[in-house]
C-alpha cells in the first residue's frame, strides 16, 4: 500500500500541475471571445475560426480539469441521501462507483476516442465552416482528457481503499469548498422538510 500511495501522490501531482495550467485557458478564450467581438463592433470583420478557437478553449479545460477537479472532491454529485450514511459506507459506496461507474467509463471513452482522433489526423480534417480551424486538434484533446481522467481514477481508488482500510485519513473530511457547501444546502433543506406542519423554519428559529 505504500508504493501504491506513492504512485498515488505522484498522479496528483501531475494531475494538480497540468489542471493549473489548463485552468489559464479560460482567461485566454475570454481574451479571444472580447476580441473577436471588439473587432466585430467596430470593423464589421470576424472569422469562423475565432468562434472555433473559443470552443476548442473551453473543451481543453473542460478535459484537461477534470482530473484536478477529481482531486478536490468537486465533481458534482447527490448528497441528500449520501451525506447521512455513515462515512465507512460512503467510503464504500465511493469504492464501488470507481471500480465499476469511473474507470470503465473513462477507460471505454478512452479506447474509443484514440480511433476516432486518428482517422481526423490522417486525413487532416477542417471544418466545415469557411476559414476554420482544423479538427483533429480538438478530437486529440479527447483521448488526452480521458487518459489522465483514468489515471486519477485509479489515484482515488488506491486513495479509497487506504482510507476504508484505516491506512490513511479522508483529506475531504470536513474540507470546505462548493462541495460542502452543497451538502450544507442539502442538510438545511432536508432539516425543513422534516419539520411538523405549521413550524417555523429554520431560519426563523435561528432569528
Amino acid at each position: 500500500m505504500t508504493a501504491l500511495l506513492a504512485l498515488s501522490r505522484g498522479i496528483d501531482a501531475v494531475n494538480t500541475r497540468i489542471g493549473k495550467a489548463a485552468a489559464w485557458l479560460i482567461l485566454l478564450s475570454i481574451l479571444v471571445s472580447a476580441l473577436n467581438a471588439i473587432i466585430r463592433k467596430l470593423f464589421d470583420m470576424s472569422s469562423n475560426s475565432w468562434l472555433e478557437l473559443q470552443w476548442v478553449l473551453f473543451a481543453a479545460v473542460f478535459l484537461l480539469c477534470a482530473s484536478w477537479t477529481l482531486i478536490d472532491n468537486e465533481h458534482i454529485r447527490i448528497d441528500i441521501v449520501n451525506s447521512r450514511l455513515p462515512k465507512r459506507t460512503r467510503d464504500g459506496i465511493d469504492i464501488f462507483g470507481h471500480i465499476f461507474f469511473l474507470l470503465p467509463f473513462s477507460i471505454l471513452l478512452l479506447w474509443t476516442s484514440w480511433p476516432f482522433f486518428l482517422a481526423s489526423f490522417e486525413i487532416n480534417e477542417q471544418s466545415l465552416n469557411a476559414g476554420g480551424l482544423p479538427q483533429w486538434p480538438a478530437k486529440l484533446l479527447v483521448p488526452v482528457g480521458f487518459f489522465f481522467l483514468t489515471l486519477q481514477g485509479i489515484s482515488e481508488l488506491i486513495k479509497r481503499v487506504a482510507i476504508f482500510t484505516g491506512k490513511m485519513e479522508d483529506p475531504h473530511e470536513g474540507a470546505g469548498g462548493s462541495h460542502a457547501a452543497l451538502a450544507a444546502e442539502a442538510e438545511r433543506l432536508l432539516a425543513e422538510a422534516e419539520l411538523p406542519d405549521g413550524a417555523p423554519g429554520v431560519s426563523a428559529v435561528k432569528k
